[in-house]
């Protein structure tokens, strides 16, 4: 059976988009994702993503990493946005559902799309250090000189640590450059870098809010390897809120590939 696929890519984070809308694709296994997201033997992506319709929402999205596990992704949720106004399925505006509940996005007349994150309500920090979940769990550590950094080695090293062996973690490592930020990610379930991240990006930002002590409204763009992304938010009594992640998502290419 051949199914066919769109291929997108955000900022760099490159995604397979399926429509599942008659559910045939419900059983995918471990197996046939990462054949498909192999970058020799298969399509190649840093994840999968099938989407079909949903009861009260607009659809429902399902994210893989490349090794078949599940998570949210920031990148990928945006790429699903655009694949399902390519589908018709909405118009600038939608609801959806992923493996971390409701989320809300816009498409701007640049074709940006504007995601609304999941708050956050607590930040773990050790000097230097922060941990957070922005939807799936992050480690950040600010720097003097990123391009001195080796990212995939220092990812490792935390991924693979005791504290994070069992269910991992991302790790990002950022540097700040007047109003913004540059970053660079190791992401578990790819296991390597990644040209960008956006729960990673979420995560950077807010990482720097708490550790600058501003309270109140904030818009920082970020420098990745594959673009540039924006978080913007709100900080007060220690939560923030009203977190959006802003950025592009385009198709790259469609395509057919063997069940």
């Amino acid at each position: 059976m051949m199914i066919r696929f769109s291929k997108y890519q955000s900022t760099g984070n490159d995604f397979i988009m399926l429509d599942n809308s008659d559910g045939r694709l419900d059983g995918l296994d471990v197996p046939a994702i990462t054949r498909w997201c192999h970058r020799r033997f298969g399509i190649g992506a840093d994840g999968l993503i099938w989407l079909r319709k949903a009861q009260e929402y607009d659809f429902d999205m399902r994210y893989y990493n490349s090794d078949g596990s599940r998570s949210f992704c920031g990148n990928g949720a945006r790429a699903a946005v655009m694949f399902a106004k390519e589908l018709g399925w909405i118009e600038s505006s939608c609801s959806f559902l992923a493996i971390d509940g409701m989320h809300d996005a816009v498409i701007d007349s640049h074709d940006h799309v504007h995601l609304r994150m999941s708050d956050v309500k607590r930040i773990d920090q050790d000097n230097e250090d922060f941990v957070l979940n922005t939807g799936s769990p992050h480690f950040v550590r600010f720097c003097s000189d990123i391009l001195q950094e080796d990212i995939v080695r220092f990812g490792r090293e935390i991924r693979y640590s005791k504290a994070y062996e069992r269910e991992g973690i991302n790790v990002n490592l950022a540097q700040v450059n007047g109003d913004g930020l540059t970053m660079l990610t190791y992401e578990r379930g790819v296991e390597d870098e990644t040209y960008s991240c956006g729960t990673g990006a979420t995560a950077v930002a807010l990482a720097h809010v708490l550790s600058t002590g501003k309270i109140g409204a904030f818009h920082i763009p970020i420098t990745v390897k594959g673009g540039t992304l924006a978080v913007s938010g709100r900080f007060d009594q220690g939560a923030f809120t009203d977190v959006s992640l802003i950025g592009p998502s385009k198709k790259v290419f469609d395509g057919e590939i063997a069940l």
